[in-house]
């Protein structure tokens, strides 16, 4: 039986049921995290990444949409690891803790409205080809800009800008689209952030680029300087640079990191999967499944 925190109480998912008349439902008026946890079968535990993080990210995003969180950071890590124990995964799993609006009642707004929190988890493998590499192009619909929605937030509503990107690009055969700014510079992934490699360097749009401030970006940028010894650059890219680029690739929760080896119809270096980009996996994956003592900070253990 698998279990979720609804309502204040851990019910068997089955139970964890809200109203159509909710309001999150109806306008979007909720945030979310993506966490993961990693099933280290040699140890026969279970890592979960970043989990403290993930959770003072959540209460920011609340912060804006105005959402009442009823509990601490604390107390949050602790339901997560409450559930993830009772539902003993023997695999790699997602984690999502979602804040919203519970009011059922119709109307337009934020204010005057009760706000409730659920977590839930399920079984979770690749998001997208993280081996051989994916094949990514330009969409059409652009990022949402900080004027229109708070793009630095991880909003329920938010996310149907980017199911117009991701399914465009799949119907058209590719497996990620990748989202221009209002500005015309390169933002993100569908749902992922962005780093190219070019001339010895990293480059990554800003976050001032209406980009996710995404955890594992900033995970990452700390094992290229530490741990691969090579600068990072956080500046506008226009879109044509991404096509003469050494390397590129995307990461977020889902993504991990997933080298891109194509972006409309041009490869990207020798179109397989980047030197670079393949150490920096190696060094992520070991530390996520908690076989790296250096970062063990970064993991929680579910005991």
């Amino acid at each position: 039986m698998v279990y979720a925190l609804f309502k204040g109480k851990i019910v068997p998912l089955e139970e964890a049921k809200i109203s159509v008349v909710t309001h999150a439902l109806n306008y979007g008026t909720g945030v979310f995290e993506g966490i993961r946890g990693y099933y280290n079968e040699e140890k026969q535990s279970i890592f979960i990444l970043k989990l403290r993080e993930h959770f003072e990210r959540l209460f920011n995003s609340a912060k804006i949409m105005m959402i009442d969180i009823h509990y601490t950071v604390d107390e949050l890590c602790e339901k997560t690891l409450e559930i993830a124990k009772l539902n003993n995964y023997k695999e790699d799993f997602y984690i999502r803790p979602l804040a919203y609006k519970s009011s059922e009642i119709i109307g337009v707004r934020l204010h005057n409205l009760e706000s409730d929190l659920t977590i839930f988890t399920a079984p979770f493998g690749a998001y997208v080809d993280i081996e051989s590499g994916i094949r990514v192009r330009t969409s059409s619909w652009k990022r949402i800009d900080d004027t229109m929605m708070p793009a630095r937030a991880k909003v329920c509503g938010a996310y149907v800008n980017s199911a117009f990107a991701k399914t465009d690009a799949m119907l058209d055969g590719y497996d990620e689209a990748i989202m221009l700014n209002l500005d015309g510079h390169v933002a993100e992934g569908s749902a992922e952030n962005l780093f190219m490699y070019k001339n010895g360097k990293m480059i990554t749009p800003h976050i001032h680029e209406n980009i996710l401030e995404g955890i594992t970006r900033f995970a990452l940028i700390q094992l290229l300087q530490d741990e691969l010894g090579i600068e990072v650059v956080e500046r506008s890219i226009d879109r044509t640079e991404l096509y003469l680029a050494d390397e590129m690739f995307l990461c977020g929760t889902g993504a991990q990191v997933s080298p891109v080896i194509e972006i409309d119809r041009r490869k990207i270096g020798t179109g397989a999967v980047g030197g670079i980009t393949k150490k920096l996996q190696d060094i992520y994956f070991d530390i996520v499944r908690g076989n790296n003592q250096k970062y063990s900070g970064w993991v929680t253990e579910v005991k």
